[in-house]
């Protein structure tokens, strides 16, 4: 995604959304029968488990289970590798989803500029 910054600094700033915002468009805009992410993991729970602000995020319950595994089998860490593998997993698809969510907000961004142009002509 590091592409992103000759894009909006040299070609087409209008079009190319900020990859640190907020999507500007609505969930279901675009994509038919889209599934909305929903935090699993309580502000309770992150704040039990001690996590820090940086990896609270969609897979923090797959985290918190590690942890707590890592603790309890301490010190046959190697016992914690499936919890490990679903929470490597986890975060690779959220990273996946976020790149979705990214390129349809750079689509959306060039119809909408598409239309206003020719709404303009």
């Amino acid at each position: 995604m590091g592409a992103h910054l000759a894009r909006r600094y040299l070609t087409d700033p209008d079009v190319e959304p900020e990859p640190s915002s907020v999507p500007s468009f609505p969930a279901d805009m675009g994509l038919p029968n889209r599934r909305q992410r929903e935090m699993i993991a309580t502000q309770e729970e992150m704040n039990a488990a001690q996590l820090p602000l940086d990896q609270r995020d969609y897979c923090a319950h797959h985290l918190i289970k590690f942890l707590k595994c890592k603790r309890d089998m301490w010190p046959n860490f190697l016992a914690c590798q499936h919890e490990r593998h679903d929470w490597d997993k986890c975060e690779h698809e959220d990273y996946v989803m976020r790149m979705k969510e990214y390129e349809r907000e750079k689509r959306l961004l060039k119809r909408k500029a598409m239309m206003e142009r020719r709404q303009a002509a």
